[in-house]
């Protein structure tokens, strides 16, 4: 079975180790933030991952890889997103955000190829299954994947079967999409990230496009 945490991870640390200085400043998929803003995020994505990895819990698991993440139908403002753009702002040279985001990526994907899947972990008052935290991380590394090629078509996008997973764990919150769609774009239009065009909306009939946030 593919361990598509690694796959996920490696796939976006591989990209982000491609973008030239110049792509730093290009706008990124995520609304208001640069690409140096979103490879800022995933340093403390990766620091996430490496102190859950390390938080135990004894007690029962109440979440799994989707009702981990917090579902909305309106748009919400990030609270830590003005921190991010500053802190991003304060790398100076763009190969120093790319260094530190290699290094704990990396670090993040050894902790997680050496947890015991089955022990459970704790994070934001939710406890997952190990496995169902970093099956939960698929959905972030990828999404953010496709954040930060959106305006860079020279930078390889995500594995093919993260996005697969990613989708069916976006039908799983929504409800199905119409299956003539590609994955890239449920993703897209279903997290938000694009509109519909006018023949895509026709095909959602009533189906509500939820944002989901984490």
């Amino acid at each position: 079975m593919v361990d598509l945490f690694s796959l996920a991870l490696g796939a976006l640390l591989e990209a982000v180790g491609e973008l030239t200085d110049d792509d730093f400043d290009r706008p990124s998929g995520c609304d208001g933030w640069l690409v140096r803003d979103l490879v800022c995020h995933l340093v403390i994505d990766a620091q996430d991952v490496l102190i859950t990895l390390v938080t135990p819990a004894t007690d029962p698991v109440t979440h799994d890889e989707v009702t981990y993440w917090k579902v909305s139908h309106e748009p919400a403002d990030d609270p830590l997103a003005a921190l991010t753009r500053r802190l991003a702002a304060a790398y100076g040279e763009p190969w120093m955000l790319k260094h530190h985001v290699d290094d704990v990526g990396r670090a993040a994907a050894r902790a997680a190829g050496l947890a015991d899947r089955t022990l459970a972990v704790t994070t934001q008052d939710m406890v997952l299954s190990t496995s169902g935290y970093l099956s939960a991380y698929v959905w972030e590394w990828t999404l953010h994947h496709l954040d930060l090629v959106r305006h860079l078509p020279h930078v390889a996008g995500p594995p093919g079967q993260a996005v697969a997973r990613c989708r069916e764990v976006l039908e799983r919150i929504a409800g199905p999409f119409p299956a003539s769609w590609s994955d890239v774009d449920v993703l897209l239009v279903g997290t938000g990230r694009r509109a519909p065009t006018e023949s895509e909306r026709a095909g959602l009939g009533a189906l509500e496009i939820p944002y989901v946030l984490g």
